[in-house]
């Protein structure tokens, strides 16, 4: 299980330590965060984590505002911990798509046991979070792509913006449409910062990069 990535967030370095011990000993491969910043930041930059472990109180960002961001790239399994138990928060949890909760304290071999059942509910839908288009494979939950086969390096936002584009394969896309999903409503730039995106991407893609035809005065559109 060397191959299977799991990062623990927590600001407690003993609570990281333990949980580390004991997913080493399991066969996992585990990478540490101190907070939520820092657990967006190295999930973004390591490839392949397949689960990870989430501390609710930490400094600088929370666990909730971290699986928020989190979600927003991927549908990774995510394991809350947290000291206290209550409906409201575990509502809140769950509304973010968090898939189990655990209270401290709590059994270092049941943590190991949850992680198992959660690893083995998400490789059931593992299909479900790859996106395929023309030799070009996205695979959701690890945040990679492949081009025929071999992995391309993409930025967030060059990956965001090429899952878009394959999720809304053959339809007419205004420029504003793309900012307004790609880069949410709350960006303050202009459209032109999606073409620079978009010549980027393409160059990345080779040949694939044909893929995206420019509509003149209008936006893209991606078609095979």
């Amino acid at each position: 299980m060397e191959d299977i990535k799991i990062m623990v967030v927590d600001d407690e370095p003993r609570m990281r330590k333990l949980v580390k011990d004991y997913l080493v000993r399991s066969g996992y491969t585990v990478i540490e965060a101190k907070d939520g910043e820092e657990a967006f930041d190295r999930f973004v930059s390591i490839k392949n984590i397949s689960l990870i472990i989430m501390d609710v109180m930490m400094p600088n960002m929370d666990g909730y505002e971290a699986s928020a961001q989190i979600r927003k790239l991927s549908q990774v399994p995510i394991i809350m911990l947290t000291a206290k138990s209550s409906e409201p928060d575990e509502l809140k949890g769950f509304a973010l798509g968090i898939d189990e909760y655990i209270t401290k304290p709590f059994s270092p071999k049941i943590l190991v046991a949850r992680v198992e059942a959660v690893l083995r509910r998400s490789n059931i839908s593992q299909a479900e979070s790859r996106v395929e288009a023309g030799g070009i494979c996205i695979d959701l939950s690890a945040h990679s792509v492949t081009v025929d086969g071999k992995e391309i390096e993409l930025s967030y936002k060059e990956f965001e913006l090429l899952n878009y584009f394959i999720v809304n394969q053959g339809v007419a896309l205004p420029r504003e449409r793309i900012l307004n999903n790609v880069w949410n409503y709350d960006y303050f730039g202009d459209a032109r910062t999606i073409d620079t995106h978009v010549k980027k991407l393409r160059a990345k893609l080779g040949d694939k990069g044909s893929y995206i035809k420019t509509i003149w005065g209008f936006g893209y559109k991606f078609e095979v």
